[in-house]
Formats: C-alpha cells, structure tokens, sequence
C-alpha cells in the first residue's frame, strides 16, 4: 500500500527531538497493540528513545479526546499527541456514535492546541479491514502515524 508519508526519511530526521505523547484505546487491543508497535518502532528508528515517548492506555475509542486535551496540557511536554484506536461496525448504531464523537473530539482537541494531534482512529465494517491497516506486513498505520507526527513537528517548528 501506498502511504502520503513515503517521504525521504532524512525530512523526517528531527534536531533537538522533545517528547511525543501516544494515546491508544485498549478495545480491540490486538488491532491497536499493533498500531502502538509499529508506531514506536517507527519513532524508534528516527532517534526517539523510550524516555522520550509515553504511552497511554485509556478503555476504548470513546476515552481518546478527553485524555488527549489533557495530555496536550501539559504544555512545553510534548512535540506531538499521537491518538490510536479501532472502532469496527457492529449490528447497532453504537459505531457511529462511539466514530463520530472520536472524530469530532479529536478534531476540536487538534485545533485547539498549538501542536500536531494526530488522528489514528481505524473505522472499519470488519476485524479483517482493520488488521490489514494496522499490520506491519498490511498497510502498516502505525508506522504511518509516527511520520505523520514527525512531518507535522517540523511543519509546525518552521511556521512558529
């Protein structure tokens, strides 16, 4: 698969790398798990050492924008907010309320902030769908994610 973050790893390279936050729900934990692995893998082979990533696990979905407006309150702590989570259609509407809200409090979270929150919420009809997005031999998402917050560190150095 294809990624918008097939970028020259050397723009990713930051200087005086600070800190990045992860926020990762722990419904469909073998989904986000991987999400989380292949996302701190990533961060791992740009300089990014285990002090300097936190990760935390909140219940599911529907937890992810209140924890991350905290995290991201923490002022002058983190470069970037990473949020993770994996959501899959069931045979009611809770899909969309738990999607739509994800959706929306992150983004108002996004613009409220002056960082990069970065959106890795998986939506999907099945399991299948969103294993194959989140495995490293699939679309690899969590690899994608740490160069999203990566690219968006440096945008938002070189604009402020």
């Amino acid at each position: 698969m294809k990624s918008c973050y097939d970028l020259n790893p050397e723009d990713l390279v930051i200087e005086n790398q600070g800190k990045i936050a992860v926020v990762a729900s722990m419904f469909n934990g073998d989904v986000t798990r991987e999400l989380v692995r292949c996302c701190l893998n990533t961060l791992k082979q740009f300089g990014y050492q285990k002090n300097q990533v936190d990760v935390y696990w909140v219940p599911g979905a529907w937890e992810l924008p209140q924890t991350v407006r905290i995290v991201a309150r923490e002022k002058n702590k983190n470069d970037a907010v990473i949020a993770i989570g994996c959501i899959i259609r069931g045979e009611t509407a809770h899909f969309d309320y738990v999607a739509g809200e994800a959706n929306s409090g992150l983004g108002e979270v996004a613009r409220s902030v002056g960082f990069p929150v970065i959106f890795g919420v998986l939506a999907t009809d099945t399991w299948e769908q969103a294993w194959e997005r989140a495995s490293e031999s699939g679309g690899n998402k969590g690899e994608e994610l740490a160069k999203a917050a990566l690219h968006m560190i440096k945008l938002f150095r070189r604009i402020q």
